[in-house]
């Protein structure tokens, strides 16, 4: 237990000790030293207590007396994470080091050496290089176990991805080196790497489904979202593309705006995106330009529990607008504004300042009290609810759209078409494979030991995701794996399960040989909200009557 740990029962106590000793400290001699109190001239009624410091004067007392000797700033650090958990769930303080890794997701790039890596049996092991990055222009490849960092050993250390990233990751033109392990080489391979630049996408994919139909993933909104997702639709225009769907599933949020100028493409000039209010903030609105290039685009946007803040904004405002057609499950419900402020230390505090609305008024934020864990299992409860259920509890809470659409507040976005989670389609049997990650685990081994000829078979994306498939006897030995690890199969196991795992273990291999260009492509042909998608933009009667 920390001395943090042991000193919060008695704050309490201290903060009662702090008041009664001010109550008297008039007419009764005490050696205990206050900062705010040493301006104190002849009576308790000369204290302002309007700007009296009972922080400081608690936090000087504690290190001034407390039994074991304490960490001042971490005392600081904590009481402010308490204090602002206390409000809402998502103001925040954010450390100095969190607050750098995080502008950098948002900002579209960071300085490093340009590696995806995993961490398998206490070993840093290359996923894939960045093309054109440092560690592909000096020779390090995929599948290469990174054994040494500057001279420490990094391997069976039981080191976590944070620690790894901060060994390498540094400023531009900063050199590194590390040493490799490749496979058929006793020796170990030493590099020197110089850090560069890296660009880090918001846009996993962007591929065309069939003849018509593109689709583009965007996995948050970051400063290059808006130029990733222009770029993206000029790709799959210049292919054939004249109907879209935009994949916001997972996707947290990030910067209001690029979700703002991707709302923008589709709406009509003068149409209301969103606006925000707050006590302190007067109402703020955004509206469309006539810059929109997919007005006459018919589209559909996905969205799921884990679609939040920004891509609410862009699903809300289509979607009042009527605009496209929103499938999937009903969005997370993060509707809260908050203004980041840097502190001297290089630390943050992002403070709730306003809500957004969408452009019928509807609230994104879900309700909220002071207890954050219960907001949180809020979140998880819903997980397995139907939207069916939500709407009685929301009937009351209508809104409409410009169409005069009937739509739900209440927090969060309901989608237009739900899709229910079919927990029949699941065997325990895939489940436990599932949640243990083993299907994923056989997959990078299988990567790690045949990459060289699975390359040279298939040469790129579209030769693998054509003609790659799980045989027999590969799908014996994952059984066989599995078994190793413990986990036996049922007799009661469907066709439907080997289906569902033979195309996640295809689409892991792919994503492990060929990125995201092999995953999405294959993973779609079991993802009923992606099939409703295409089912729903291929067919015109569907589409408009939503």
């Amino acid at each position: 237990m920390t001395n943090n740990d042991r000193l919060k029962p008695y704050y309490p106590i201290i903060l009662a000790f702090v008041l009664v000793t001010g109550m008297y400290l008039g007419s009764v001699m005490m050696s205990i030293k206050f900062s705010s109190f040493n301006n104190i001239k002849s009576s308790l009624f000369n204290i302002d207590f309007n700007n009296y410091d009972k922080f400081n004067d608690i936090l000087n007392y504690i290190n001034d007396s407390y039994v074991d000797s304490v960490n001042r700033v971490e005392l600081v650090d904590d009481a402010i994470v308490g204090l602002l958990h206390k409000l809402d769930p998502h103001s925040a303080y954010i450390t100095a080091a969190d607050y750098q890794q995080m502008n950098e997701s948002l900002l579209g790039n960071f300085e490093g050496i340009g590696v995806e890596f995993r961490i398998e049996q206490d070993t840093v092991v290359v996923i894939s290089t960045i093309s054109g990055g440092p560690s592909e222009k000096v020779g390090l490849r995929a599948g290469d176990r990174i054994v040494m960092v500057d001279d420490t050993l990094i391997a069976g250390v039981d080191i976590s991805n944070e620690e790894v990233m901060k060994k390498l990751k540094g400023p531009k033109n900063t050199k590194v080196k590390v040493s490799i392990q490749r496979r058929n080489i006793e020796s170990l391979i030493d590099y020197e790497i110089t850090r560069d630049v890296i660009p880090s996408y918001s846009v996993d994919i962007a591929y065309m489904v069939n003849n018509e139909i593109g689709y583009i993933k965007i996995n948050r909104f970051s400063a290059t979202t808006y130029t990733e997702f222009i770029n993206a639709v000029s790709r799959l225009r210049f292919k054939g593309m004249d109907k879209l769907i935009i994949d916001l599933r997972g996707n947290g949020g990030g910067y209001l705006n690029a979700a703002i100028q991707i709302a923008d493409e589709f709406l009509e000039k003068d149409d209301l995106i969103v606006y925000t209010e707050g006590l302190n903030r007067p109402r703020s609105y955004a509206y469309a330009t006539s810059i929109g290039d997919l007005k006459q685009t018919p589209f559909v946007i996905l969205i799921d529990e884990w679609s939040a803040s920004a891509s609410e904004v862009l699903s809300g405002a289509l979607q009042d607008n009527d605009k496209g057609v929103i499938i999937g499950r009903r969005s997370f419900g993060k509707g809260l504004v908050q203004e980041q402020i840097e502190l001297m230390d290089g630390s943050a505090i992002r403070l709730t300042v306003a809500r957004y609305y969408t452009p019928s008024g509807r609230s994104i934020q879900r309700p909220y009290s002071d207890d954050v864990e219960s907001y949180y299992m809020d979140f998880y409860k819903r997980f397995f609810e139907s939207d069916d259920t939500l709407k009685q509890v929301l009937d009351t809470n209508k809104f409409y759209s410009i169409g005069g659409k009937v739509l739900y507040g209440g927090g969060g976005i309901t989608p237009d078409i739900e899709i229910k989670i079919n927990e029949d389609k699941y065997s325990d049997f895939y489940s436990t494979l599932n949640n243990r990650g083993l299907i994923y685990e056989y997959s990078f081994y299988y990567v790690d030991n045949y990459r060289d000829s699975l390359k040279t078979i298939y040469n790129d994306a579209n030769n693998f995701n054509r003609g790659f498939n799980i045989t027999p006897k590969v799908y014996t030995e994952f059984n066989n794996y599995c078994l190793s690890e413990g986990v036996s199969r049922e007799r009661t196991d469907t066709i439907n399960s080997d289906i569902i795992i033979k195309t996640q273990m295809k689409a892991y291999i792919g994503r492990n040989l060929f990125s995201y260009e092999s995953f999405y492509p294959v993973i779609h042909k079991i993802d009923d909200t992606f099939l409703k998608a295409v089912e729903v933009l291929s067919d015109t009667a569907i589409y408009n009557a939503n």
